[in-house]
């Protein structure tokens, strides 16, 4: 059986192009405007996105009260909002989750697996140091949210 397999690479815009190629952002908003509007942004690169699953940041994060249309709270290919006041238990869980993260190594994980038209697998290699830089970036966004009274609007 041939196989290819694809190590993703964020700086190729062909591999931005793939299905199986996710990035996001989180956006400070507030639920209680007549109108929706960004207040601010912060990007989510397709190595992070892979590393926030891969770690089982999305996993613990989903303790916490999420609003989403689909009631799934926080997951892929969806939206998802935090009430400003479970901001804190948010900053909580970031703090263990680094933590974790912290003695890690560089590693490859396969993203998934096609058969059809043929067999591919996806790869991309995680830097648990670049996840940390995310993750460090994240929580000072979102502790700034906090203060200022914001909620924040994950787009996965």
């Amino acid at each position: 059986m041939t196989v290819t397999h694809i190590l993703l690479d964020d700086q190729n815009p062909l591999h931005r192009e793939l299905p199986i190629y996710r990035s996001g952002k989180i956006n400070t908003v507030r639920l209680s405007d007549k109108s929706y509007e960004v207040y601010d942004s912060l990007a989510i690169s397709g190595h992070d996105y892979s590393a926030l699953f891969h770690y089982g940041v999305i996993e613990q994060l989903n303790d916490l009260p999420f609003i989403s249309e689909a009631n799934n709270g926080l997951d892929s290919w969806d939206e998802a909002f935090l009430p400003s006041g479970a901001i804190g238990r948010m900053l909580e869980t970031l703090d263990g989750c680094m933590e974790q993260i912290g003695v890690k190594s560089p590693e490859k994980v396969m993203l998934g697996w096609q058969d059809d038209p043929e067999r591919i697998a996806y790869w991309r290699e995680i830097d648990p140091a670049e996840a940390l830089g995310f993750l460090r970036d994240f929580r000072k966004f979102a502790a700034k949210a906090a203060k200022e009274g914001y909620d924040l609007e994950f787009i996965l």
